[in-house]
């Protein structure tokens, strides 16, 4: 039994180690809160942890035998490890193209684009129009003011699109602005928290109770949805200087 739980031991450790490389250069680059909520990875972080915490090391121990010849023990072993592996590459893959890379201002709301929501092309017209706030692989999230183009057309096509459920000006980086210049026209959209729609009456009574808590007013105009592909927060405002004074769930 010394043997099996050596084995189940070293393997757990590698393990760790393994998806905490992977899972904390993630996190730390662009899944911090609000990101990894909103982008709603918790089945992807599930799978990662379910076979290279849970299953492989479990199979290891059960397999690990001192009477079996170390090329045999060895095989098996790597067949596992391989198994992981898959698991772990699966999820780093995913968790890659959805990684989170704005926060966009637009319209009405707060909105989180992830990676997978830019296409190459638009991505290269972006990095034509607005250079600076293109994305590249290596863009980390940034604040942005997504407003509709001035242009009749254009924007009569983005909304037909977006109607359609195509892609939406959050998606077309050419037309992102920097947060600063977005400012005036985002403290018009901000609303009470009862005056917002996207929330359950059981959803705002607990945001309420957080926001008193937080020593934060309820009955002001200074709040705003933060949604993304999980359910959404939200942000609240000061209204003096417009910086984001909370970021809160309601569950």
């Amino acid at each position: 039994m010394r043997f099996r739980l050596k084995a189940f031991g070293l393997h757990l450790l590698g393990s760790i180690l393994a998806l905490s490389l992977i899972l904390g250069s993630l996190y730390l680059g662009w899944y911090r809160w609000p990101g990894w909520y909103l982008a709603d990875v918790v089945q992807v972080f599930m799978v990662m942890t379910g076979v290279d915490l849970v299953a492989g090391p479990l199979l290891t121990l059960v397999i690990a035998n001192p009477s079996k010849q170390r090329r045999e023990l060895t095989r098996d072993v790597g067949v596992i490890i391989a198994i992981q592996l898959v698991a772990l590459i699966y999820g780093a893959i995913s968790l890659w193209n959805g990684r989170p890379l704005y926060y966009a201002f637009s319209e009405n709301q707060l909105q989180l684009v992830q990676a997978y929501d830019i296409n190459p092309s638009e991505a290269t017209l972006a990095g034509q129009r607005a250079a600076e706030l293109a994305p590249h692989w290596y863009s980390l999230p940034r604040w942005v003011w997504a407003p509709l183009p001035e242009d009749a057309d254009e924007r009569a096509k983005i909304v037909a699109s977006a109607v359609a459920g195509g892609d939406d000006v959050i998606s077309m980086p050419r037309y992102f602005k920097h947060w600063e210049a977005g400012l005036p026209a985002l403290r018009a959209q901000l609303k009470k928290l009862d005056e917002l729609g996207y929330f359950s009456g059981a959803d705002k009574k607990v945001l309420k109770e957080r926001m008193q808590a937080a020593g934060l007013a309820p009955d002001q105009a200074n709040t705003m949805v933060l949604s993304g592909r999980g359910k959404p927060l939200l942000a609240v405002f000061d209204r003096n200087n417009l910086t984001i004074t909370a970021i809160i769930r309601a569950n």
